[in-house]
């Protein structure tokens, strides 16, 4: 509320519109982190509830101990849960007082979103599937999931409210100015394509150790960005002239 404040009184025109707009402003993140909350405090009960289920006679370290692959990953989602949402809570405050982007309300909320799945499927492992506390917590996986997918939608639409304001007029230019304009933007346009191929050539790379780190490098993403594969086939299918020289 205080940097809302702040915000009102150095803002004007479009930003201040867009941070005034009920579905656009930074208060959408505020049922995020109700939701999160409530789905944190479920798995907490569902943990309790699975470890009193299986540990039999043995103590509770005993058995975090024997199913120590299991508890590793629970923990190591519960924590990318709560990261998360830290750093949500951090760029809204950016974004709100003009010194963050709106990209990085929609890379956290996209985090959350996956960090929530990977704490369901880790507590399903070991639940019941007649489990209250699993049923609770998958509608409170589907909760977050949709305050997520909220926050990107408004941070995408204040976006949009500022481009279009941020119209481009070249009226006023004459046809030299327009082609000089004109190969600049050619030139930025290339800088930007070469940028954004070695930064997803970065993430690849980053998406890779990371599985290395967390033990699941097996599972690599769906999206292929992380996959090590591509790179040998491109230079094996470069080999054959080669091999074909008598």
């Amino acid at each position: 509320q205080e940097m809302m404040s702040q915000a009102r009184n150095e803002s004007s025109g479009v930003k201040l519109e867009v941070n005034e707009r009920p579905p656009s402003n930074s208060q959408t993140c505020f049922p995020s982190f109700q939701a999160i909350r409530l789905l944190v405090t479920t798995s907490t009960n569902l943990q309790k509830e699975i470890v009193e289920s299986g540990r039999g006679a043995a103590t509770t370290q005993e058995f975090y101990a024997k199913n120590s692959r299991w508890t590793e990953g629970l923990i190591s989602a519960s924590k990318a849960v709560g990261w998360g949402a830290t750093q949500l809570v951090e760029s809204a405050d950016r974004v709100v007082l003009h010194t963050g982007k709106y990209e990085e309300l929609i890379v956290c909320s996209h985090e959350i979103a996956a960090s929530t799945a990977q704490l369901v499927a880790a507590s399903k492992v070991k639940a019941e599937k007649s489990s209250r506390n699993l049923a609770r917590l998958q509608e409170c996986s589907r909760n977050v999931n949709e305050m997520a997918a909220n926050v990107v939608a408004s941070t995408k639409s204040g976006q949009e409210q500022i481009e279009e304001k941020d119209t481009m007029d070249f009226s006023g230019m004459s046809l030299i100015k327009l082609k000089k304009e004109e190969m600049e933007t050619q030139v930025k346009v290339l800088e930007l394509e070469k940028r954004l191929e070695g930064e997803r050539v970065r993430l690849g790379e980053l998406r890779k150790q990371h599985y290395v780190l967390a033990g699941g490098c097996e599972e690599a993403p769906e999206d292929g960005e992380a996959r090590p594969a591509p790179a040998p086939r491109r230079g094996i299918l470069k080999k054959p002239p080669i091999a074909q020289k008598p």
